[in-house]
């Protein structure tokens, strides 16, 4: 077992009763465990192993299948959830109670915490969100830039302080579980969550698993606000054929090791404390099937000791067929799944397993592993003594300090592509034209998982948009005029500026089979920016390289800027010049959507090479 993971499951002293009372500070719900008699399960002062052991000994066998199971806030009331004795709720993508606000959740999260710690045994609920470039479903959080630009930002300290902010954000609201960092490893464009990876080398996302560390901090349950972390999606879910998101990675075992396992030999060493399973198949076989791979290879060989937790009702596609099986239910749990994810139908699931530990098809022995994972990441959080929000971390929820971040984060992940002396930007004594469906819309440049799953273009939440920061950032005798299809513009202008790309998408209608160019919005207004014979730059707003080969020439300058989030001034600090480009491509950006997959060290030529990035010469 690696060190640093052998220290965090053995420490439970005196010293971390005290830092787990700091979780709550101020919370008049949160009662503190008493050190006298009792229940050795309830003694804070009591090892973890010790504290696991004897509540497992007082649990009946519908007490560890609902601590198995996981169903989604809209599916089940908090009487419903403790009736059913979940282990865990989620809120998935644009799932969030009726005042989407730091409160609001407080309150919803709390009151399934108070049904679960008011049942006989008191064990605590965990609560899992998707917060995975910011606490992304809650209005006024920081957005953050998607992992496309962190991995380009190639500074691993800046992603750990983000991950810190975000868990801060989170535990501020009530949830103690964050389904991020994705460690998957990306080798084809196409695929739609190419944006949720850091690179297409493993050496990407080893370096980036440091917001494992921001999420959790050195120990689970260290400090306020730690929460815990999930390095997804195991494994193999960015090396699929053709890039078609869930579908087959249909390589050997040994490249399967090579490109896609050490990100999470990784996050193991960083005391990840879960991991999620893949919905996408190995040589054929589903992931949440794989018995090889999830026990012997992730628990035994990586000694994972941590909760396995299966994708959102991923087991329903074992089989290829609507729902899930008693069949199914038991493969997955056989194979090593511990919690699962079954949003809409945790009583089916429930029943079934039941019914299969009855029949002697699933070992009580695999149940009370499942269980005593999962209760050892419960107690090692503190929630046995401290099971409600601290609310006090709410005054830095979208606050400045985590807005200066992010913008910091903004500014490190844009990469200089191409520049014929156009830029930087003069800031003084200029004349600006911005253009583009993408340089004055805060949702495009935010992308998907922002508010709702797939998100969504529009003013739909707070920040700074590309040309809220190309305005605000003029000097003296500089204007900047906008128009979103380029009307306007005349040969007085000395640049202009087209912000094109995307729009937003998430995994499965992000998949682009048939290519990833320009749409013939973004042809269109280049070609008039264009033809007035002003200098034109082009920022891509895009979650991942764009197939742009073709009118590349046409382009004075190109800055990929991915998809900032919420602080697009950043990208305007590059612009500008007010920061000098320090990013670099860790996707090799292809000379044709045809040349797919393309990837560093395949012998194709691409357009620009994994690592590339220029600077402003002064």
């Amino acid at each position: 077992m690696p060190p640093r993971l052998r220290v965090r499951r053995s420490l439970r002293t005196t010293q971390t009763t005290v830092l787990a009372g700091l979780l709550v500070a101020g919370s008049a719900l949160a009662p503190m465990a008493s050190a006298g008699p009792g229940p050795l399960y309830k003694n804070p002062h009591a090892s973890t192993s010790a504290r696991v052991n004897d509540l497992l000994k007082r649990m009946s066998l519908d007490d560890k299948i609902g601590q198995m199971t996981q169903a989604e806030r809209g599916a089940v009331t908090p009487e419903g959830a403790a009736a059913l004795k979940l282990g865990s709720l989620l809120s998935g993508g644009g799932s969030v109670p009726a005042s989407n606000t730091p409160t609001g959740w407080a309150d919803m999260v709390d009151s399934y915490q108070k049904a679960a710690v008011s049942t006989p045994l008191g064990i605590p609920t965990l609560y899992g969100v998707d917060a995975v470039h910011g606490h992304n479903n809650v209005y006024g959080a920081t957005i953050f830039p998607h992992n496309i630009g962190l991995g380009a930002a190639n500074n691993p300290r800046l992603v750990e302080k983000i991950g810190r902010a975000t868990a801060v954000e989170v535990a501020g609201t009530g949830p103690q579980w964050d389904f991020s960092p994705c460690l998957c490893v990306a080798r084809d464009d196409r695929w739609g969550r190419t944006y949720e990876s850091f690179g297409e080398s493993p050496r990407d996302a080893i370096a980036n698993a440091s917001a494992i560390t921001g999420l959790q901090g050195r120990e689970l349950g260290e400090r306020p606000g730690s929460v815990l972390a999930t390095a997804k999606h195991y494994v193999g879910d960015g090396g699929t054929t053709n890039g078609v998101d869930q579908g087959d990675t249909a390589i050997s075992e040994r490249e399967l090791r090579r490109i896609h396992l050490p990100p999470f030999r990784e996050a193991i060493d960083r005391g990840v404390g879960s991991v999620m399973i893949s919905f996408s198949s190995f040589q054929g076989v589903r992931m949440h099937a794989q018995k090889y791979l999830i026990t012997d290879v992730l628990k035994k060989e990586l000694r994972f000791s941590g909760l396995v937790i299966s994708d959102y009702n991923a087991i329903n596609q074992i089989d290829g067929e609507e729902g899930f099986t008693p069949e199914e239910v038991r493969l997955s749990v056989n194979a090593g799944i511990d919690m699962f994810m079954v949003p809409w139908d945790a009583p089916q699931f429930i029943s079934y397993l039941k019914a299969e530990v009855e029949a002697g098809r699933v070992s009580r022995d695999r149940i009370d592993d499942a269980n005593r994972r999962i209760l050892t990441e419960k107690f090692e959080l503190g929630l046995f003594e401290h099971p409600y929000t601290d609310r006090s971390l709410q005054k830095a929820f979208g606050g400045k300090e985590h807005r200066e971040l992010a913008r910091q984060a903004v500014r490190e992940s844009q990469v200089l592509l191409k520049n014929d002396g156009v830029l930087p930007l003069a800031k003084k004594d200029n004349k600006i034209f911005v253009a583009g469906k993408n340089a004055n819309d805060i949702g495009n440049q935010a992308g998907g998982w922002t508010l709702t799953w797939q998100g969504q273009s529009g003013p739909v939440i707070p920040g700074t948009t590309i040309l809220d920061g190309l305005k605000s950032g003029a000097g003296k005798g500089t204007t900047v005029t906008y128009d979103r299809e380029g009307d306007g513009i005349d040969k007085s202008y000395r640049v202009a500026v087209a912000v094109v790309g995307e729009t937003p998408y998430a995994e499965g209608q992000g998949d682009r089979p048939n290519g990833f160019g320009l749409d013939a919005e973004d042809l269109a207004t280049i070609a008039k920016l264009k033809s007035t014979g002003v200098p034109v730059v082009v920022v891509t707003v895009s979650g991942r390289p764009l197939d742009i080969a073709a009118q590349l020439p046409r382009f004075d300058g190109l800055v990929a800027a991915w998809l900032p989030g919420s602080e697009g001034a950043g990208v305007a600090d590059v612009l500008y010049g007010d920061y000098n480009p320090t990013g670099k491509l860790t996707f090799s950006w292809p000379a044709s959507a045809a040349q797919e997959p393309v990837n560093v060290g395949d012998g194709k030529k691409a357009l620009y090479p994994y690592g590339y990035g220029l600077r402003y010469r002064r």
